[in-house]
């Protein structure tokens, strides 16, 4: 039996380049970022003056996020 020359074409997965508009992605971002200042102003100043919520439970619960990221607190 002779073998065929024709050999049976793989199609390539080409990548599709999906533009987003900025007016879907802008309000997600502004979410986000809004919501990182929040997460990095418990970490980094939930503390003494500047304290939104009296004691020292925001503290004890940000403490070793505090130190992870650099800020000094005691």
């Amino acid at each position: 039996m002779a073998q065929s020359a024709i050999t049976p074409e793989i199609p390539v997965a080409q990548p599709v380049m999906a533009k987003l508009p900025v007016r879907v992605v802008a309000p997600w971002a502004a979410f986000f970022g809004l919501l990182m200042l929040v997460l990095l102003y418990f970490v980094g100043a939930e503390q003494g003056a500047f304290s939104v919520f009296s004691g020292e439970g925001v503290h004890e619960w940000v403490h070793d996020g505090r130190h992870l990221l650099g800020f000094p607190c005691h």
